[in-house]
């Protein structure tokens, strides 16, 4: 899924956000050390973000 910012944030979906989530745990087995980890936790806060704007946005 290709990331499509939010016209109002420049945020990307929640969903693009999510979808390389799951590519990063996929491709490390779940594991999450060192940069990998600091990846996710950034990814992580990114999606929170995007989130919280689309409900914004829905509201």
């Amino acid at each position: 899924m290709p990331a499509s910012p939010s016209p109002r944030s420049g945020l990307r979906s929640a969903a693009a956000v999510q979808a390389e989530i799951r590519a990063l745990l996929e491709a490390t087995g779940g594991w999450l050390w060192g940069p990998t980890r600091a990846r996710y936790e950034a990814l992580r806060d990114e999606w929170v973000a995007a989130v919280r704007d689309e409900i914004t946005t829905a509201a």
